[in-house]
């Protein structure tokens, strides 16, 4: 597949023949990452959220009213609500010990959990994706990871400003262009991964199956979110990327390392790449 760089080169913004919006669609490009520019929020919302990233990862299953008075100890003078508003941008999910009993959109399907009790023994037999804040000096952005789940290796990767629907469907038409169709992909219950674009690209995969996690259970997908942990605490909170290109350039330096170098004790001290090359 040609590379996301020279697809970028090849389109032309002042083509009056073509829009960017087709010539994006056509080389499978969302329209964000020609652009990388950190979503805008005041500088304390900023400030807040990147305490709240903090906190999540120390210990994801706080929820709003324990997040909101760790703040007021750290001396921040905000509300609760103020802070679900916050999670929410941020797409925390607060984890569960046991399944809560929700209301579920009534507009949209929610796919069962696929993955209880399964064994998993082989490449492209589950794919995980999900997507995460990225805080940044000046905003943030939304890293979308696709990993295989039995190698741990990352299929697929991209960063954007908004969480548009085609974006997450653009990457993994890519991922699966590549390295070929899935048996089961798993996702959380976000509006992207319910959305009519996402549904209908996974259903046109035809032998593909949707599996979602439970509600408030992120851990269901604790592999991605094992990773979204460790490139943040390894790499983007130690060098502080200050734009867009910049975080792109850290990411794709970090995923290279831990597909391609970083060994794993649970797949037996080797790195991902040799699992899922050996065993595909």
């Amino acid at each position: 597949m040609i590379p996301l760089k020279i697809r970028k080169e090849l389109i032309e913004p002042n083509d009056s023949q073509m829009s960017i919006s087709r010539q994006c669609e056509l080389l499978s490009v969302s329209r964000s990452t020609l652009y990388y520019t950190p979503s805008k929020a005041s500088d304390k919302d900023l400030e807040i959220m990147q305490k709240l990233d903090m906190l999540y990862l120390e210990d994801p299953t706080r929820g709003t009213r324990r997040m909101y008075k760790e703040l007021r100890k750290l001396g921040y003078n905000i509300g609760r609500c103020h802070v679900r508003s916050l999670m929410r941008i941020m797409r925390l999910k607060t984890v569960y010990c046991q399944p809560r009993t929700t209301i579920a959109d009534p507009t949209k399907y929610k796919y069962p959990y696929l993955l209880n009790n399964l064994r998993i023994d082989r490449p492209n037999q589950v794919w995980a994706l999900d997507i995460s804040y990225i805080p940044m000096p000046k905003g943030f952005m939304y890293l979308l990871a696709i990993m295989d789940v039995y190698s741990r290796f990352i299929v697929g990767w991209s960063l954007s400003n908004t969480m548009e629907s085609q974006w997450v469907v653009n990457t993994l038409e890519a991922s699966v262009t590549q390295y070929g169709k899935p048996e089961i992909i798993n996702s959380d219950q976000g509006s992207q991964f319910t959305s009519d674009e996402y549904i209908n690209f996974v259903k046109g995969l035809e032998t593909v199956k949707i599996s979602m996690d439970g509600k408030g259970r992120a851990l269901d997908n604790v592999y991605i979110e094992r990773f979204f942990r460790t490139i943040k605490y390894d790499k983007i909170y130690l060098e502080c990327p200050s734009n867009g290109n910049e975080l792109h350039s850290v990411c794709k330096q970090f995923i290279h390392y831990y597909n391609e170098k970083r060994d794993h004790s649970s797949i037996g001290d080797v790195p991902p790449n040799k699992v899922y090359r050996r065993a595909a």
